[in-house]
Protein backbone atom coordinates (compact mmCIF):
# COMPACT_ATOMS: atom_id res chain seq x y z
CA UNK A 1 0.00 0.00 0.00
CA UNK A 2 1.86 2.84 -1.59
CA UNK A 3 -0.72 5.39 0.10
CA UNK A 4 -0.22 4.61 3.54
CA UNK A 5 3.95 5.24 3.06
CA UNK A 6 3.55 8.34 1.46
CA UNK A 7 0.49 9.63 3.34
CA UNK A 8 0.28 8.32 6.18
CA UNK A 9 3.89 6.79 7.79
CA UNK A 10 6.16 8.56 9.40
CA UNK A 11 10.00 8.75 10.68
CA UNK A 12 10.75 10.48 13.80
CA UNK A 13 10.47 9.70 17.61
CA UNK A 14 6.55 9.33 18.53
CA UNK A 15 4.74 8.25 21.69
CA UNK A 16 2.20 5.90 20.85
CA UNK A 17 -2.07 5.56 22.08
CA UNK A 18 -0.36 2.53 23.88
CA UNK A 19 2.01 4.59 26.02
CA UNK A 20 5.32 3.09 23.44
CA UNK A 21 8.00 5.31 22.15
CA UNK A 22 8.35 4.37 18.59
CA UNK A 23 10.60 5.88 15.55
CA UNK A 24 7.27 5.09 13.29
CA UNK A 25 3.78 6.59 13.51
CA UNK A 26 1.04 5.88 11.21
CA UNK A 27 -1.74 7.61 11.21
CA UNK A 28 -3.86 5.73 8.51
CA UNK A 29 -6.43 7.41 8.73
CA UNK A 30 -4.71 10.36 6.56
CA UNK A 31 -5.46 7.57 3.98
CA UNK A 32 -8.53 5.64 4.41
CA UNK A 33 -10.62 8.59 4.74
CA UNK A 34 -9.89 10.10 0.99
CA UNK A 35 -11.76 9.26 -1.90
CA UNK A 36 -9.44 6.68 -3.32
CA UNK A 37 -7.84 5.57 0.05
CA UNK A 38 -11.73 4.58 0.73
CA UNK A 39 -12.13 2.87 -2.82
CA UNK A 40 -9.22 0.78 -2.04
CA UNK A 41 -9.84 -0.29 1.61
CA UNK A 42 -13.20 -1.18 0.59
CA UNK A 43 -12.77 -4.44 -2.06
CA UNK A 44 -9.16 -5.17 -0.22
CA UNK A 45 -10.39 -5.56 3.23
CA UNK A 46 -13.68 -7.56 2.09
CA UNK A 47 -10.76 -9.71 0.26
CA UNK A 48 -9.09 -10.35 3.44
CA UNK A 49 -12.38 -11.28 5.30
CA UNK A 50 -13.57 -13.89 2.61
CA UNK A 51 -9.91 -14.98 2.46
CA UNK A 52 -10.26 -15.35 6.15
CA UNK A 53 -13.29 -17.74 5.83
CA UNK A 54 -14.77 -15.68 7.78
CA UNK A 55 -18.94 -14.33 7.40
CA UNK A 56 -20.44 -11.75 8.99
CA UNK A 57 -23.24 -9.80 9.53
CA UNK A 58 -21.46 -6.73 10.82
CA UNK A 59 -18.19 -4.85 10.64
CA UNK A 60 -16.86 -2.32 13.07
CA UNK A 61 -14.28 -1.36 15.88
CA UNK A 62 -13.95 1.41 18.21
CA UNK A 63 -14.20 5.12 16.53
CA UNK A 64 -12.40 6.44 15.42
CA UNK A 65 -10.11 4.64 13.51
CA UNK A 66 -12.09 1.66 12.33
CA UNK A 67 -14.81 3.79 11.14
CA UNK A 68 -13.64 4.69 7.78
CA UNK A 69 -12.52 1.16 6.94
CA UNK A 70 -15.79 -0.38 7.99
CA UNK A 71 -17.80 1.93 5.73
CA UNK A 72 -15.77 0.95 2.78
CA UNK A 73 -15.75 -2.50 3.72
CA UNK A 74 -19.47 -2.65 4.09
CA UNK A 75 -20.26 -0.72 0.41
CA UNK A 76 -18.03 -2.65 -1.30
CA UNK A 77 -20.21 -5.96 0.31
CA UNK A 78 -22.74 -3.97 -1.37
CA UNK A 79 -21.09 -3.55 -4.93
CA UNK A 80 -20.24 -7.63 -4.43
CA UNK A 81 -23.86 -8.04 -3.71
CA UNK A 82 -23.31 -9.64 -0.33
CA UNK A 83 -23.96 -6.67 1.86
CA UNK A 84 -22.10 -6.34 5.79
CA UNK A 85 -23.80 -3.82 7.81
CA UNK A 86 -21.49 -1.77 10.15
CA UNK A 87 -20.99 0.06 12.79
CA UNK A 88 -19.06 2.38 15.52
CA UNK A 89 -18.06 1.21 19.28
CA UNK A 90 -17.98 4.94 21.45
CA UNK A 91 -15.30 5.08 23.78
CA UNK A 92 -18.07 5.53 26.21
CA UNK A 93 -21.64 5.59 26.10
CA UNK A 94 -23.81 8.54 25.49
CA UNK A 95 -25.17 10.22 28.72
CA UNK A 96 -28.24 11.13 26.41
CA UNK A 97 -31.01 9.13 24.53
CA UNK A 98 -30.41 5.76 24.67
CA UNK A 99 -26.84 5.91 25.92
CA UNK A 100 -25.70 3.17 24.13
CA UNK A 101 -22.35 1.67 23.38
CA UNK A 102 -22.55 1.01 20.13
CA UNK A 103 -23.81 2.75 17.16
CA UNK A 104 -25.25 2.01 14.01
CA UNK A 105 -27.29 -1.35 12.73
CA UNK A 106 -25.87 -3.80 14.85
CA UNK A 107 -27.54 -6.47 16.48
CA UNK A 108 -27.27 -9.27 19.44
CA UNK A 109 -26.65 -12.20 17.71
CA UNK A 110 -24.22 -10.70 14.70
CA UNK A 111 -21.42 -12.12 13.98
CA UNK A 112 -18.95 -9.65 13.71
CA UNK A 113 -15.23 -8.98 12.72
CA UNK A 114 -13.70 -5.91 14.83
CA UNK A 115 -12.03 -3.41 12.39
CA UNK A 116 -8.69 -1.44 13.55
CA UNK A 117 -6.70 0.83 11.52
CA UNK A 118 -3.35 0.05 13.38
CA UNK A 119 -2.99 -2.93 15.93
CA UNK A 120 0.07 -2.18 18.24
CA UNK A 121 -0.69 -3.61 21.65
CA UNK A 122 -4.47 -4.52 20.65
CA UNK A 123 -6.00 -2.34 23.06
CA UNK A 124 -8.91 -0.55 21.21
CA UNK A 125 -9.14 -4.19 19.47
CA UNK A 126 -10.05 -5.67 22.73
CA UNK A 127 -12.19 -3.16 23.97
CA UNK A 128 -14.38 -3.33 21.15
CA UNK A 129 -14.60 -7.25 21.31
CA UNK A 130 -15.34 -6.80 25.23
CA UNK A 131 -17.97 -3.85 23.86
CA UNK A 132 -19.58 -6.04 21.26
CA UNK A 133 -19.53 -9.41 23.47
CA UNK A 134 -21.25 -7.34 26.29
CA UNK A 135 -24.17 -6.54 23.47
CA UNK A 136 -24.40 -10.31 22.54
CA UNK A 137 -22.59 -10.48 19.08
CA UNK A 138 -20.02 -13.25 18.31
CA UNK A 139 -16.70 -12.00 17.07
CA UNK A 140 -15.23 -13.73 14.41
CA UNK A 141 -11.77 -12.26 13.97
CA UNK A 142 -10.35 -8.97 14.13
CA UNK A 143 -8.85 -6.60 10.54
CA UNK A 144 -6.43 -4.33 10.89
CA UNK A 145 -4.97 -2.08 8.07
CA UNK A 146 -1.71 -2.69 9.53
CA UNK A 147 -0.08 -4.70 12.27
CA UNK A 148 2.57 -3.10 13.72
CA UNK A 149 3.89 -6.88 14.90
CA UNK A 150 4.25 -5.40 18.57
CA UNK A 151 2.06 -7.43 20.59
CA UNK A 152 -0.84 -7.32 19.15
CA UNK A 153 -1.67 -10.70 17.85
CA UNK A 154 -0.18 -12.67 20.69
CA UNK A 155 -2.98 -10.35 22.96
CA UNK A 156 -5.63 -10.67 20.58
CA UNK A 157 -4.89 -14.50 20.49
CA UNK A 158 -4.96 -14.61 23.78
CA UNK A 159 -8.55 -13.80 23.97
CA UNK A 160 -9.13 -16.40 21.22
CA UNK A 161 -9.62 -14.11 18.55
CA UNK A 162 -7.15 -14.21 15.19
CA UNK A 163 -5.89 -11.11 13.56
CA UNK A 164 -5.70 -10.56 10.05
CA UNK A 165 -3.57 -7.58 8.46
CA UNK A 166 -3.48 -5.94 4.92
CA UNK A 167 0.40 -4.77 5.87
CA UNK A 168 3.08 -4.89 8.42
CA UNK A 169 4.86 -1.69 9.63
CA UNK A 170 7.75 -3.67 8.13
CA UNK A 171 6.02 -3.42 4.66
CA UNK A 172 4.59 0.03 5.22
CA UNK A 173 8.64 1.12 6.79
CA UNK A 174 10.18 -1.03 3.65
CA UNK A 175 7.98 1.78 1.15
CA UNK A 176 8.03 4.53 3.08
CA UNK A 177 12.05 4.68 2.61
CA UNK A 178 12.01 3.40 -0.81
CA UNK A 179 9.95 6.43 -1.77
CA UNK A 180 11.56 8.86 0.84
CA UNK A 181 15.20 7.70 0.06
CA UNK A 182 16.24 7.79 3.66
CA UNK A 183 17.98 4.64 5.42
CA UNK A 184 15.58 1.47 6.62
CA UNK A 185 14.84 1.63 10.26
CA UNK A 186 12.55 -0.68 11.32
CA UNK A 187 10.09 0.27 14.07
CA UNK A 188 10.93 -0.27 17.79
CA UNK A 189 8.71 -0.34 20.70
Amino acid sequence: MEMLATRSARLGSFILASGRKSNLYIDARTTTMTPDGLATIGPLALSAVRTAGWNPDAVGGLTMGADAVSCALSYASALAGTPIRCFSVRKEAKSHGTTKLIEGPFHSGDRVVIIEDTVTTGGSALRAIATVRAEGGAVLGVLAVVDREEGGRAALRAEGVDLISLVSAAEVVARLTRYSGAASTAPSA
